[in-house]
């Protein structure tokens, strides 16, 4: 498992002004990793990561089991950040059945007719399940924000610092309400450098295997790099509280942050104290009558 103390310098403390240029987007976050050297900070982490792979696949079980909670996972980052990779490679093994990822993609015209939170909604994890947002809720006060021309099928109106300030507040007590029922909101923004992103994007266009996965509104977007910085820092100041805090994880390097997601993820659901159902009673009688039955076969 990683220090605690390293892993409280990553969380948005409650109320806290974000200012992203505070921090790191690299491997080497404090002296003593500086000085352990990049080989060997990498072999470790990627020894934390594998242990808890395998610890956040009998959590899951546990929660499975238990019935009692649901897990909802929130990615966030710029373009290129790794949303993708980090699901890929830190659920790996936990069950299929019991976790389900969604990509929120253009808003349909039915959606648009519904409040931003409705079709977020619609897709919330069952009890006992893990649910991923690939991009989330929080579209509507980063993307929507930088481009408010996206602001459709509302009542007129400024749409001024008071507007967006009502919709901090929206997502406030949605999460309130999610986590008094037995939701538990684990909110992650992967954080890459300028450099690193256009780094990631030459690599797309250097191997025709990934031209796919390129769009020219990619750059365009990147040319937005500073208003959606903004529009970050503002959601994540308005957004991080004691109940579902923000995590700003380094993500130059794709290892650093899934070993950090998958410890923060594996450590938070084994904090939940979960339990495999007790049979007891008449039901108990019958488990033993059932063992003796096929034993005497």
């Amino acid at each position: 498992m990683i220090n605690e103390r390293y892993l409280r310098r990553l969380r948005v403390k409650p109320g806290m002004q974000v200012r992203l240029g505070d921090y790191h987007t690299g491997w080497a976050q404090n002296e003593n990793l500086r000085e352990a050297g990049k080989d060997s900070v990498k072999e470790r982490a990627l020894e934390i990561l594998e242990e808890n792979r395998a610890a956040l696949a009998s959590a899951q079980e546990l929660l499975w089991a238990s019935n009692t909670y649901a897990v909802l996972i929130i990615l966030q980052g710029m373009d290129t950040a790794g949303k993708d990779g980090t699901i890929k490679h830190v659920m790996s093994g936990v069950n299929p059945q019991g976790c389900k990822v969604h990509s929120f993609k253009v808003p349909t015209d039915e959606e648009l007719d519904h409040t931003f939170l409705w079709r977020y909604w619609r897709a919330l994890p069952n009890r006992g399940e893990i649910g991923i947002f690939n991009r989330s809720y929080y579209e509507d006060v980063l993307v929507v924000k930088v481009h408010p021309d996206r602001l459709v099928n509302l009542p007129p109106g400024k749409r001024g610092k008071k507007f967006w300030n009502a919709r901090y507040e929206d997502i406030n007590a949605f999460e309130r309400h999610l986590v008094e029922n037995g939701t538990v909101i684990l909110k992650f923004f992967l954080h890459i450098s300028r450099a690193e992103q256009k780094r990631r994007l030459l690599d797309r266009l250097q191997d025709e295997e990934k031209f796919w996965k390129f769009s020219l509104s990619d750059l365009a977007e990147r040319r937005l790099w500073d208003d959606y910085l903004h529009a970050y820092e503002d959601a994540l100041s308005m957004t991080s509280t004691e109940m579902a805090p923000w995590h700003v994880i380094p993500a130059d390097h794709k290892w650093v942050a899934r070993t950090l997601i998958a410890d923060i993820i594996a450590t938070r659901i084994q904090s939940l104290d979960l339990a495999y159902p007790k049979v007891t009673g008449e039901a108990f009688e019958q488990m033993k009558e059932a063992r003796r039955q096929l034993e005497g076969e």
